[in-house]
């Protein structure tokens, strides 16, 4: 660290994205849970039409693709705010929405407690159950803000809308920040609450379901009140947040639902399919509802799964510590790369 990094910064846990190989054609990549597909052919085609106009600045409203986010919703524009990927967004709650501190799981995705300590909140941590489930009645008495990954990272299980609706309804006061990066897969949108209830904000990513991962694009849903906060706080920090060519592409994305899909149709036919075949050779698979699933054996340990695999030229991810230390979690990827995995475990176990 140099002389002028801030001190009180160094006890951060930085966190550790999924290996990136330069030579993605040696390697069938399942470990960072993007799509195994390409953009629609609308969004590359809206996309490509920016690429001379780069030299003007995006538009800081994004108002076609605002418009076009909410009219897929059924809401209005001033329900929805976009942003250069949900982890933007989410930095900007925890800037913004947190005085009582915050509540999550221990088992969640890895940026709430590196944002908890960069922006200095008082964190409650709530295991899940022995069933790696999360139980909103424990959240009922919190006060801080509640940040619910639903499915939830790493385990890919859903929370059943109506124990959001409880959660919301045990403190109209706190914020409930529901975080739908892989909803597309298997559960309900708490979008459909957004009209009945003034504490919830809904995130949404463009990275799995619509393929859109490399051109970085975050959803905020939630009443107006709250999203013009984010609206200003985004103002104070970067009014040009997202480029013309994500910003034409992805709303490109949203009006081709066709494709949208046929893509998570078949991303949920293929980790059907998985699940069932490595149960047959004595996996635990977790209920997952997401692109991707946790899966561990009493045959290998999590890591030497994930380092075989690896020498095989197949990439999974694995979590060193902790309570998934004995699994690893595979994004679904084609029916062509899922029979690939599965005849290598096969081999390997």
């Amino acid at each position: 660290m140099s002389r002028f990094y801030d001190e009180k910064l160094n006890d951060l846990t930085t966190y550790t994205p999924g290996e990136q190989p330069q030579d993605l054609s040696s390697f069938i990549k399942l470990n960072t849970n993007e799509s195994p597909f390409p953009p629609s052919k609308l969004a590359i085609e809206r996309a490509e039409e920016e690429l001379e106009k780069l030299n003007l600045y995006p538009d800081p409203e994004a108002k076609a693709l605002v418009s076009e986010i909410a009219k897929f919703y059924d809401l209005k524009s001033e329900n929805v705010a976009v942003f250069n990927g949900s982890d933007e967004l989410l930095s900007f709650c925890f800037q913004i929405f947190c005085p009582n501190g915050v509540v999550f799981a221990d088992i969640t995705y890895g940026f709430y407690p590196v944002y908890a300590k960069v922006f200095k909140r008082e964190v409650i941590v709530l295991p899940l159950d022995q069933d790696f489930r999360i139980n909103v009645e424990e959240y009922f008495d919190k006060l801080g803000t509640v940040f619910l990954a639903n499915p939830n990272a790493t385990t890919g299980i859903a929370l059943p809308l109506c124990d959001i609706r409880a959660l919301l309804e045990s403190n109209p006061n706190r914020l409930v920040v529901v975080d739908e990066a892989y909803v597309d897969f298997g559960t309900e949108s708490a979008v459909t609450l957004v009209k009945d209830y003034d504490n919830l904000l809904v995130v949404q990513t463009m990275s799995k379901s619509r393929s859109f991962a490399g051109a970085r694009l975050g959803v905020a849903i939630s009443n107006s009140e709250i999203i013009k906060d984010l609206n200003r706080i985004r103002y104070c920090f970067n009014p040009y947040n997202i480029n013309r060519v994500t910003l034409s592409g992805a709303t490109g994305a949203f009006l081709d639902k066709e494709y949208f899909d046929k893509c998570r149709g078949e991303i949920i036919k293929n980790r059907e399919y998985l699940k069932e075949e490595l149960k047959k050779l004595g996996f635990f698979v977790t209920d997952s509802a997401s692109n991707f699933i946790l899966a561990g054996s009493d045959k290998i340990s999590g890591e030497e799964l994930y380092e075989k695999l690896k020498a095989n030229k197949v990439l999974v991810r694995h979590f060193k510590g902790g309570r998934v230390e004995n699994f690893v979690r595979i994004t679904i990827g084609t029916r062509e790369q899922t029979d690939v995995l599965i005849d290598k475990i096969k081999k390997i176990i």
